[in-house]
């Protein structure tokens, strides 16, 4: 199983909206080092969801229910999606700034490459995530 962070900002698809909804489709990605991480999601594997814009701080976790595929909002076919569904919420949604504080989150691509949608966590970088939540 891989980790993954994936970000939305709360204007367009909130975390309530993932909660209430359960399941959704992971489109509208337009990067193309975004959409490579897209197509390497496995069945299973879990993301965390991070709010950007306004929050910025990690909800809870989704995970993959379907794996990549065509998007059909976009019309030049570059660009495909991923199914995501309701895993549960962080017990505290962990900030940016307590990420950004932490040494051992420091390669995070999060703070590295902040305009990606959506990045690789490694497993320690995922554990470390899961403890700050506690």
């Amino acid at each position: 199983m891989l980790y993954w962070l994936v970000k939305s900002e709360p204007s367009s698809w909130s975390w309530q909206d993932q909660v209430s909804q359960k399941l959704t489709n992971w489109d509208g990605v337009r990067n193309f080092q975004a959409r490579n991480y897209l197509k390497q999601m496995q069945l299973g594997d879990l993301c965390f969801f991070y709010h950007s814009v306004v929050g910025k701080q990690i909800m809870g976790i989704v995970k993959v229910s379907k794996t990549y595929m065509p998007d059909p909002s976009d019309e030049s076919g570059k660009f495909g999606m991923v199914q995501m569904s309701y895993v549960e919420p962080l017990k505290n949604p962990v900030s940016l700034e307590i990420i950004k504080a932490n040494q051992a989150l420091q390669d995070l691509p999060l703070l590295k490459q902040s305009r990606l949608s959506v990045m690789p966590i490694t497993p320690e970088q995922w554990q470390t995530i899961i403890a700050l939540a506690e």
